[in-house]
């Protein structure tokens, strides 16, 4: 990765600010120190995941109470969603799987339901998926009463901003989105730190009556499966992480961290663009010409105005970016997405035509191209979330109230804020789009500086060795921290995929047979595999 020069100053004054800060860092038990304290089992009650289908009756759910705070273990509770899937092979069952998408906020109660993983595991195992503490239907952290309210505040926040005033508008925005958390979150926002959503996995894990734990986390589920290999060594039985996270990293420098996730992004990215040319048209339809070329006039032109579409419709370089950014997560969005650069680039490049009667001029544009550029007009949300539209405030707040209690950042959201231009020049497309990850996290009401974490050590060496999983070109977490993940955990090894997307299991044959033989068989994979995904993301036009 390369960095910047001439801007030194900027960075290094951040970094300073978040390292001086002090959480309070919690450190791992010993192995075996004490003998393990008995639960209540889960209550499980028969469920359909889906009301407008038949019942398939092989589905349970349950509320599971846990302490809000395990400083006081016998005070007040929240409860976790759970749905597991039972073992097809009751005979042959080895336990409970337990799965997390991520996020951090990501709902993964109908995880239970995934198809991700082979037949011979849903055989061996109940599969458990659960949403943690603060998220969707496990007492949501909310910070606002109505969706009226929220927008009220969100729709003032610009995701790629770029003027003095929409730089200003959206830190003031921040501000008053942490104001709003401040005063109708509750005491639960003070406890949604991955430290405690590990208690709760390990709690969990005893509840269904496992003795060691099986647990698969994508994205920053990793950190969950990470921090779990450090607290509770002794009771791993096969952890497996995919699209890692740094632990190190996230957990004691959040600027650095999210520095790195622009370069991350910015790679997958040259990565595209160059298998589109070489693909090239009709395969890739952005894939005449040079990509790269093509690619970077459109984004710089969006940087000084949106592109108007004959129908009024703007793209801007906030929901261009944003699209751009939530393609490269899935390979078979890449497609569609080469398709919508390139009606932009053609609604750019259009010859204008005078209309009849009229003096201006417009750019002659086939309907069928505007409605693909379109797509690059709807901002997609930083975090995705499973709504519970019941509730007068649809969503949850819980992306923030995890992160912020996670990584440390400057209590400044200015300080934040002067990274972009520094953080553009090395990562011309992400850099600033990341930079405004954090600011919200600079006045949240509950920090990283003030709230118990857990910071390490990550390489207590596990009972098993744990099954770290990485995408050579992840745009949202980087193949170097894959690398680090598995150099800091005391027992891993790591699997490699040649892909532009972001996580890996379910999409290769290969690394299924890998996943089925590493949970059912607990044989570790050989290190060093470089793998390749069932499918590419420009096939041949038939």
């Amino acid at each position: 990765m390369s960095r910047f020069t001439g801007t030194v100053l900027a960075v290094t004054s951040a970094l300073a600010l978040v390292a001086g800060s002090a959480a309070a860092a919690v450190a791992a038990p010993a192995p075996g120190a004490a003998a393990e304290a008995k639960v209540a089992p889960v209550d499980w009650k028969p469920c359909n995941p889906d009301p407008s289908q038949p019942d398939p009756k092989i589905y349970d759910c349950a509320v599971y109470q846990v302490p809000l705070d395990y400083d006081h273990p016998k005070g007040e509770t929240t409860g976790i969603a759970m749905m597991r899937r039972r073992a097809s092979d009751p005979a042959k069952r080895i336990g409970s799987l337990f799965l997390n998408p991520g996020g951090p906020g990501g709902s993964g109660y109908l995880w239970a339901t995934t198809t991700r993983f082979g037949k011979d595991v849903q055989d061996r195992f109940d599969l458990v998926g659960f949403d943690p503490r603060g998220v969707a239907r496990s007492n949501p952290l909310k910070c606002f009463t109505t969706d009226e309210e929220a927008a009220g505040v969100n729709d003032r926040m610009v995701g790629v901003p770029v003027t003095r005033a929409e730089i200003a508008q959206t830190i003031d925005a921040t501000e008053d989105y942490s104001d709003a958390c401040s005063r109708n979150a509750g005491p639960l926002i003070e406890h949604m730190s991955t430290i405690n959503v590990v208690r709760d996995l390990d709690r969990m894990r005893r509840a269904v009556g496992d003795s060691k734990l099986n647990f698969a986390g994508f994205s920053y589920g990793t950190l969950i499966g990470a921090t779990y290999a450090g607290m509770y060594p002794d009771k791993v039985r096969a952890v497996i992480v995919d699209g890692n996270v740094d632990p190190n990293l996230r957990m004691h420098n959040g600027v650095e961290y999210d520095r790195q996730r622009a370069t991350g992004f910015e790679v997958a990215l040259t990565e595209f663009l160059k298998r589109c040319q070489i693909a090239g048209a009709p395969r890739c339809a952005f894939g005449e010409g040079d990509t790269r070329v093509k690619f970077d006039a459109l984004r710089d032109h969006l940087r000084t105005s949106p592109v108007t579409l004959p129908d009024g419709t703007q793209v801007t370089l906030s929901s261009f970016t944003s699209q751009v950014a939530s393609s490269l997560y899935a390979q078979r969005l890449q497609a569609p997405l080469a398709v919508s650069l390139q009606a932009i680039h053609q609604v750019l490049n259009a010859p204008a035509v005078a209309a009849q009667g009229l003096a201006a001029a417009a750019p002659a544009v086939d309907p069928a191209v505007v409605e693909n550029a379109k797509v690059l007009a709807k901002t997609v949300p930083n975090a995705l979330r499973e709504a519970l539209p019941e509730t007068p405030y649809s969503s949850d707040d819980s992306y923030y109230g995890v992160n912020c209690q996670d990584k440390p950042y400057p209590s400044n959201p200015w300080t934040l804020a002067n990274l972009a231009k520094p953080w553009e020049k090395e990562s011309p497309t992400f850099g600033r789009y990341q930079a405004f990850d954090g600011p919200t996290c600079a006045s949240w009401p509950a920090p990283a500086r003030d709230a118990e974490t857990f910071t390490g050590p990550w390489n207590r060496k596990t009972a098993a060795p744990v099954m770290v999983i990485g995408n050579l070109y992840d745009p949202a977490t980087n193949y170097g921290f894959a690398q680090r993940m598995q150099r800091q955990l005391g027992n891993a090894v790591l699997v490699s995929v040649d892909v532009v997307e972001h996580c890996a299991v379910g999409r290769s044959k290969e690394l299924n047979k890998l996943v089925t033989d590493y949970l059912v068989n607990q044989k570790a994979p050989a290190p060093g595999q470089l793998l390749k995904p069932d499918a590419e993301a420009f096939p041949p036009v038939a």
